[in-house]
């Protein structure tokens, strides 16, 4: 085993394994150990491999002692799809790893190679998870912690709106979260992420919406308008006006209570409780209940049950708007 020891923080440890399918997370864990051994050595040697690239015996190569004692960084990539001579190979070196190399494993997780992961992780492997982000909270966690890294600071409303403009891919999150810390001073709110990505299919989507839920449906018509115009998929603005009206309803059939712990009764973040507050005024429960008729009849003819789903649409939004302003 490694004679070297360090930290499980430590990025230049003699092993690093990132394990997951998030690929911007994967690459951010490589370009973390190569920061790091380039600041400690400019002429640190980088090797990056693929499976294909990792033949038996290429490793045993790479890793030979050097005369000019060089740092190096030995890159795999998809160790779970390695060869099973190349595995003895890796697992071999594992047991008596270089001082001046540090090795990074990039793993899938799952069954496939889990022999080679067990073997790393044996062998004191620094860890760095890299899951795939499924969830919208997940990836709202994500966006607030990219812009915390960046030294800046965004509402909770802007976060939201900055995945349901941009949608799952975290690579576009995270450059999207740069380039507003970049164009923009001061602290980012919801307004400064619409005039940046108003247009994106999720944001219009929940645009048209939140207008509706609002009771303002010349707004929502005109933003529904819009999002057809540029492609939204009708599908979407049903989705989105069902969440509206379904939380609505959630809320005002809650107890009432601070806000934090109506989201974990409701499963909702605290922020959305604030805003569906305000929305729900005028809403009734026969409002609600009407409300979610029109978007499921929309949902129908959106999906074949009609012959013109822009009409479907426009039905439901002025449905939805003139329920949220019933009289009680």
């Amino acid at each position: 085993m490694a004679t070297r020891q360090h930290s499980t923080d430590d990025p230049l440890a003699l092993l690093t394994l990132a394990v997951g399918q998030e690929d911007l997370l994967l690459d951010r864990a490589v370009q973390q150990v190569v920061a790091a051994a380039r600041a400690a050595d400019p002429d640190t040697d980088v090797r990056d491999l693929t499976p294909d690239q990792l033949q038996p015996g290429t490793l045993a190569e790479l890793t030979s002692p050097s005369l000019f004692a060089e740092r190096k960084v030995v890159v795999v990539r998809n160790a779970q799809d390695l060869s099973a001579d190349t595995i003895k190979d890796v697992k071999s070196y594992l047991d008596a790893p270089a001082e001046e190399i540090t090795l990074v494993l990039l793993h899938a997780g799952g069954a496939k190679g889990k022999g080679l992961l067990d073997a790393a992780r044996k062998a004191g492997a620094r860890e760095v998870a890299c899951p795939k982000t499924t969830k919208p909270a997940e990836r709202l966690t994500f966006v607030r912690s990219e812009f915390r890294t960046l030294g800046r600071s965004a509402t909770p409303e802007a976060c939201q709106a900055l995945v349901d403009s941009i949608g799952s891919d975290l690579r576009e999150l995270a450059s999207a979260a740069s380039q507003l810390c970049s164009d923009v001073e001061g602290t980012i709110d919801e307004a400064i992420v619409g005039r940046y990505y108003t247009g994106r299919a999720e944001a219009s989507s929940f645009t048209v919406a939140d207008r509706a839920v609002e009771g303002r449906a010349a707004d929502a018509l005109e933003a529904l308008r819009w999002s057809l115009s540029t492609g939204v998929a009708p599908v979407l603005i049903t989705s989105a006006l069902a969440q509206g009206v379904r939380a609505i309803g959630k809320l005002s059939s809650a107890r009432g209570g601070r806000p934090a712990d109506l989201a974990r009764e409701l499963g909702m973040p605290p922020w959305k409780i604030d805003r569906v507050r305000q929305q729900m005024r005028g809403w009734t429960p026969d409002g609600v209940a009407d409300a979610l008729t029109a978007v499921a009849e929309a949902d129908a003819g959106v999906k074949g049950g009609g012959d013109d789903p822009e009409y479907a649409l426009e039905k439901a939004v002025v449905a939805v708007a003139r329920a949220a302003r019933r009289p009680r």
